[in-house]
């Protein structure tokens, strides 16, 4: 039977995904009414940079897109091999903690060397997440 505690985590990295996409939203078309940006004039990406001045919560909504695959991959690692325990449980909401933080920095005063120390300590925490589950299914 699959401990679905491994599953909690994931469910608050979806959740602040769904936060950082309506911050995203809201911003986004706060500034295209200011600026009178008709949406056809950023149908692309490039149009996009070129016209919008504040990418934060855009930039970020993509960031929760990339490292963290490997997190709900080893979340799904962990359920379907029985590793899941206080260790793993305990690096998995560790890195969910530093996502939030991550987010929350890179979304408001974004100051790149926070951003970028928080960001290290979650790729920190995933890499012992992704060797905590290796030892426990080589051994």
């Amino acid at each position: 039977m699959v401990d679905t505690r491994i599953f909690l985590p994931a469910l608050a990295m979806v959740a602040l995904t769904f936060i950082v996409s309506m911050r995203m939203l809201f911003l986004r078309l706060g500034e295209m009414k200011r600026e009178r940006i008709h949406p056809q004039a950023v149908a692309t990406r490039a149009q996009l940079t070129a016209k919008v001045r504040d990418s934060r919560a855009a930039d970020n909504f993509a960031n929760l897109f990339e490292l963290p695959v490997l997190f709900y991959l080893a979340l799904v690692v962990a359920a379907l091999s029985g590793l899941v325990n206080d260790v793993t449980l305990g690096i998995s909401w560790a890195f969910v903690a530093l996502r939030v933080a991550h987010s929350s920095i890179q979304c408001s005063y974004n100051r790149v060397m926070h951003r970028f120390v928080v960001f290290l300590l979650g790729v920190a925490c995933l890499m012992a997440l992704w060797g905590w589950l290796a030892y426990g299914l080589l051994h």
